[in-house]
């Protein structure tokens, strides 16, 4: 009676090694306006490329944090929180932006907190250029098994609920502002930009305290700079498109290898988690027959103990050597999918498309990361500036292009 009581606990501990996997991920609708909203009340968003959250003394080793894994996700996400809230129909344009030199009405930032596969923690911020801070929030989700199948909506990323509750959180703090909010807020926007063109002209009209910005009056619409400006303003966001464009390649570029080592990272958790639960077991198991061998017949002793270690013994071997192939293929496939993001982010860090200019005739080519072209498309609005602030009327500007020739050195 005691060999079956203790063969019964031995199938009962082992049919518990396997650790429960959820399968459907919780889930969040994403808000979409049914009604069209007039577009003098739809605010610009610009989005941040966000934090890697990634320590200077990290071991990957240790915390599996990969610094190259990171630095993909802090440009993927941006420009996924883009393509969400652009589907609820709530907001202007928005963009993924290179800087907070591009002046746009709402901005967007945000922080990693944890992303490997299976569990995600982002912490996003939202405030306007008022100097407003909307709310800074925590969001996250436990993937599921079904979060990664084939047959799900591709439009729909893992981690989904994450951007559909900050963009529906987004959309219910808008909804409290009255029309005269939004109207402050997309004046302060034009008039910061005026500003940044024509500093001894534009920051007359209004008081920057702590960061908070006060608008004491307003330029005339019919102001010949305010029209000239205006059009600049159009210039620049034409740039910034532009720049996006080259944030939505990369975006496209990594989502296979992305989303393939997010899978694999998620199985790898879920397995050392196996793992390590069954380690336990099996030393609980032994604990158990130990003991359960001392009250055993004297005559049956030496039979049953063999069975025992014998069963017990092949279990954990079979165990192990499965657990040592799967953790091997892991980390292939993980390791295989961290060099093509890797190399993917090199491309995408060392250099964007040439962006050519035309200035009055005359063609200026910009070179280098989306950052330091914006940077060198900035110098160019300064240079426009000194024509402005010597009388000399604004040139014409031309539409931005990309060039499809490579870098001049």
């Amino acid at each position: 009676m005691k060999k079956i009581i203790l063969f019964s606990f031995f199938m009962v501990v082992l049919s518990g090694c396997t650790v429960s996997e959820v399968i459907e991920a919780e889930r969040t609708n994403l808000d979409i306006a049914t009604l069209n909203i007039s577009e003098n009340f739809l605010l610009d968003i610009g989005i941040l490329m966000f934090e890697s959250g990634v320590s200077e003394e990290n071991d990957p080793d240790k915390t599996g944090i990969y610094e190259e894994i990171r630095a993909a996700e802090s440009r993927y996400f941006p420009y996924h929180l883009k393509t969400t809230l652009e589907k609820t129909r709530y907001w202007g344009s928005v963009r993924v932006i290179p800087s907070r030199a591009a002046i746009t009405d709402v901005i967007i930032s945000g922080e990693i907190i944890r992303s490997d596969g299976e569990y995600a923690e982002l912490e996003i911020s939202a405030e306007d250029i008022t100097g407003k801070k909307w709310f800074s929030r925590e969001y996250s989700i436990q993937t599921g098994l079904r979060s990664y199948s084939e047959g799900r909506d591709r439009t729909n990323d893992p981690y989904q609920k994450i951007f559909n509750d900050f963009s529906n959180d987004l959309r219910l703090y808008a909804s409290d502002l009255h029309g005269s909010v939004n109207k402050k807020i997309q004046q302060t926007s034009e008039l910061l930009f005026f500003a940044n063109m024509v500093p001894s002209v534009y920051e007359q009209y209004f008081s920057n305290n702590d960061g908070q910005i006060e608008i004491s009056r307003l330029p005339a619409d019919n102001d010949p700079m305010v029209i000239r400006l205006k059009g600049i303003r159009e210039r620049d966001r034409l740039v910034i498109d532009s720049i996006n464009e080259h944030y939505a390649n990369y975006y496209y570029g990594i989502a296979i290898p992305y989303e393939g080592w997010r899978r694999k990272a998620r199985e790898n958790q879920i397995d050392i988690r196996d793992t390590k639960r069954a380690a336990s077991i099996r030393a609980l198991i032994g604990v158990a027959v130990t003991a359960g061998s001392i009250n055993v017949d004297a005559s049956d002793t030496s039979r049953s103990r063999r069975n025992i270690k014998r069963a017990t013994r092949s279990v954990g071997i079979d165990r192990g050597i499965r657990t040592i192939i799967d953790a091997w293929q892991l980390r292939e496939s993980t390791r295989s999918y961290r060099n093509q993001i890797g190399e993917l982010s090199e491309s995408f860090i060392a250099e964007a498309a040439p962006m050519i200019i035309e200035v009055e005739g005359q063609s200026r080519r910009l070179t280098g990361t989306a950052e330091s072209q914006y940077e060198g498309w900035r110098k160019i609005l300064k240079e426009i500036n000194q024509i402005e602030s010597g009388e000399t009327p604004i040139p014409e500007l031309g539409l931005p292009s990309r060039s499809n020739n490579e870098i001049l050195n």
